[in-house]
């Protein structure tokens, strides 16, 4: 089960018309890593829940068929007066909508959220969660002081058996250093306890319902990359990194023309008279004209123009944006409609209040 309802509203203007789990690192959505990640484990059968511009991610994915895959969407919105209005139900009331519908999950069910990249050894979690004879498991990743306060962190006792959870603690308030990454396994059985036709959390409700009863929910501490993006200055991190080359399966498109550049076909590049230095990626029918200069990590999507003199350093260009002439752009994500920093200070295309200037390349 991929869940994939929410509205992003941390990642704003991101996700102003497209689901987060669409936003894109290296030219492909988020969510797609995540499937081809659960396709290299064997897992055939996917779930999604979709509410918030359903549709992007529908067509995108269809039936799941390129990824050797089967996927299944289940909306949670309505339609009144010609308009499509999300209305999520809950991580766990949308699984228990699923159960009451289908019986979908009739057996070991793995959750994870679909914003965000993970390398995960499914196989060894798998393995815990039935060696304990557990009827939850939440993977638990041991995070830094100064960032507890961004996550739900997990307390359990010396066997793993979950006592209790803080919501974003203070370094001072919190029992664990563990936060809990979005990633279940859940038996069947876990579903009897989610009321139906009601909006009901998996972390906020259902989580200490388990611990309340004393069951056998345990929390697995695990070593492994987990790149969430609940913010726009998380996007930003992560791309740096990713063009750094230090995310493992991700792997640079195009051409390798010289060190650390990367092109695609049809560009119309001014070699001699630009500098670039990488590591860049230049998608295809990029422009780029004399004087310009390009400081990687960034990442120039397809049908970009920047014209003469401009300068872009350790920023991320989304397709069709032009950059005005003689105009400079640092550690910024720029689209043809706004502009944001990397703290999540955004501009708007039009606003006589920003001295930078960019727009639409197609224009």
């Amino acid at each position: 089960m991929i869940l994939a309802a929410g509205q992003g509203t941390r990642v704003r203007p991101l996700t102003q018309d497209l689901p987060k789990p669409m936003v894109p690192i290296l030219g492909k959505p988020v969510m797609e890593y995540l499937i081809e990640h659960l396709a290299r484990y064997g897992i055939t059968e996917i779930m999604i829940n979709v509410a918030y511009h359903h549709r992007r991610i529908e067509e995108y994915f269809g039936d799941g068929h390129r990824w050797g895959v089967s996927i299944g969407y289940a909306f949670e919105g309505v339609r009144e007066h010609g308009d499509i209005l999300p209305r999520p139900k809950g991580s766990a009331g949308g699984m228990k909508a699923i159960q009451d519908f289908s019986g979908f999950f009739d057996e070991t069910t793995l959750v994870i959220c679909g914003d965000a990249i993970v390398d995960l050894d499914i196989g060894a979690a798998l393995h815990e969660h039935k060696s304990k004879g557990a009827l939850a498991s939440v993977v638990a990743l041991e995070v830094p002081d100064d960032q507890l306060q961004n996550y739900g962190v997990v307390v359990a006792d010396d066997d793993g058996k979950v006592q209790f959870f803080q919501e974003k603690p203070t370094p001072a308030e919190a029992k664990s250093n563990y936060a809990s990454t979005g990633i279940y396994l859940f038996e069947p059985e876990v579903l009897d306890l989610v009321p139906s036709g009601v909006e009901f959390d998996i972390g906020s409700q259902l989580f200490p319902l388990l611990a309340e009863k004393g069951l056998p929910f345990y929390m697995q501490k695990r070593f492994f990359n987990w790149i969430d993006i609940g913010r726009v200055s998380d996007y930003w991190s992560v791309l740096q990194r990713v063009l750094r080359g230090e995310v493992a399966e991700m792997q640079m498109p195009g051409k390798e023309v010289k060190p650390g550049v990367w092109v695609g076909p049809n560009t119309s590049i001014s070699w001699e008279g630009a500098t670039i230095v990488g590591p860049v990626y230049i998608g295809s029918s990029v422009r780029i004209e004399p004087g310009c200069t390009v400081i990687g990590p960034a990442w120039i999507g397809h049908g970009c123009h920047l014209r003469r003199g401009a300068t872009v350093v350790r920023s991320i260009l989304f397709e069709y944006t032009r950059i005005a002439e003689a105009m400079a752009f640092s550690e910024m994500i720029v689209s043809p409609r706004y502009c944001v920093d990397r703290t999540g200070n955004t501009n708007y295309i039009g606003d006589d209040r920003c001295t930078l200037r960019w727009g639409d390349a197609r224009g």
